[in-house]
This record gives C-alpha cells, sequence and structure tokens, in this order.
C-alpha cells in the first residue's frame, strides 16, 4: 500500500502545476463573461418586449465600427507576437508588438468616442440608449483597462523583466485582451448587424 501512495505521489510531483496567476486570470474573465452575459441577456429580452427596435430615428454608422472592429481583431495578433517574442527573450520585439497593439487600442477607443459624440440619442432617451451606451461603454472601460495593463507590460518590458523569457505576466495580459475583443465582435455583431 506504502508503494502504491509513493508511486502517485512521485506522478504528482512530475505533472506539471498551472500557473496560480493564469488560472486566476481564467478565474477571473469567468466572472466577466457572466457579466457582459448578464448585459447581452437583458439588450435580447429588451429587444424581445419593445417595438420597433432599435426605435424610429437610431442610425448607427456601421463604417466606423467596423474598422474598429477590425483594429482590435489586429490588435489581438500583434498582442500575441509580442508575447511570442518575449517568449523568446527577444524584448525590442517584445516592445515594439505591444505599443503597436496600445496604438490599436487607442484607435478603436478614439473611434467609439467619435460615434458617441455624433450619435442623436443618449442613455436616457429608451431602452435602445441605455443598453447601447452600456455595453459598448462597459466594453470600452475593459479596453482602457486593457491598454493600462499592456503599459505595465511595457514598463517591464523596458526594465527587462522579460529577459529569461518567462511571460506569464504578459500571457495574462493576452488572455485578457482577447477575451476582450471576442467581447467586441458580439457587440458588434448584437449591435451593429443585427439591428
Amino acid at each position: 500500500m506504502a508503494d502504491m501512495y509513493h508511486v502517485a505521489a512521485e506522478g504528482a510531483a512530475r505533472r506539471p502545476r498551472a500557473s496560480p496567476l493564469l488560472f486566476g486570470t481564467i478565474l477571473f474573465l469567468a466572472s466577466e463573461l457572466l457579466f457582459f452575459g448578464g448585459l447581452f441577456a437583458a439588450y435580447f429580452n429588451l429587444r424581445a418586449d419593445t417595438t420597433p427596435w432599435p426605435p424610429a430615428g437610431v442610425e448607427l454608422e456601421l463604417v466606423p465600427a467596423t474598422i474598429g472592429t477590425l483594429l482590435l481583431v489586429v490588435s489581438s495578433f500583434t498582442l500575441q507576437a509580442g508575447v511570442a517574442a518575449g517568449a523568446r527573450s527577444r524584448l525590442r520585439a517584445m516592445r515594439g508588438w505591444t505599443i503597436a497593439t496600445i496604438a490599436l487600442g487607442v484607435a478603436f477607443l478614439g473611434i467609439q468616442l467619435f460615434d458617441w459624440i455624433h450619435l442623436d440619442f443618449g442613455v436616457s432617451s429608451h431602452a435602445y440608449g441605455t443598453m447601447f451606451y452600456s455595453m459598448t461603454g462597459f466594453h470600452g472601460l475593459h479596453v482602457l483597462a486593457g491598454v493600462l495593463l499592456m503599459l505595465v507590460v511595457l514598463g517591464r518590458a523596458m526594465q527587462g523583466a522579460y529577459r529569461d523569457g518567462n511571460v506569464e505576466g504578459a500571457e495574462a495580459v493576452a488572455y485578457y485582451w482577447h477575451f476582450v475583443d471576442v467581447v467586441w465582435i458580439a457587440l458588434f455583431a448584437t449591435i451593429f448587424l443585427l439591428r
């Protein structure tokens, strides 16, 4: 019986452990998924109970939203390229890709702000306005948080923190950023395409 215990213990010791940081990031993203799931549920519930949806006079510009979507999709690739460069201890490339990703995120926020300024309805105009600004606003806050997190990664990369190829912190930020991008794709499809 003791031999079985030692064999099991040795097997467990050889099994790689999940990173607490990445595991915690995944748990956090699961809670964020529930948050955005609640927003989508509210949107579709109001849509089912409100006629017409969207209300008359609501005109959303598809071109800026499409450009913003493309910027976010590209930003996932640039950030992943930066993380991969960091894993190979190529800090200069990591910094460049991270700067590019930050610029794409800021450009997305600029497009969203431009849209908000030029819309003919507000958050209190009707249920559609409330949901539109809530969903895009909370997403925008998440994009802003992602940009701030990438600034931290960039600062650490400039200090040589990823010199040894351990990019676990940058990977956690990339998980978050990819999540934010996927949420936007769902928001874009729901708000701008399904109408």
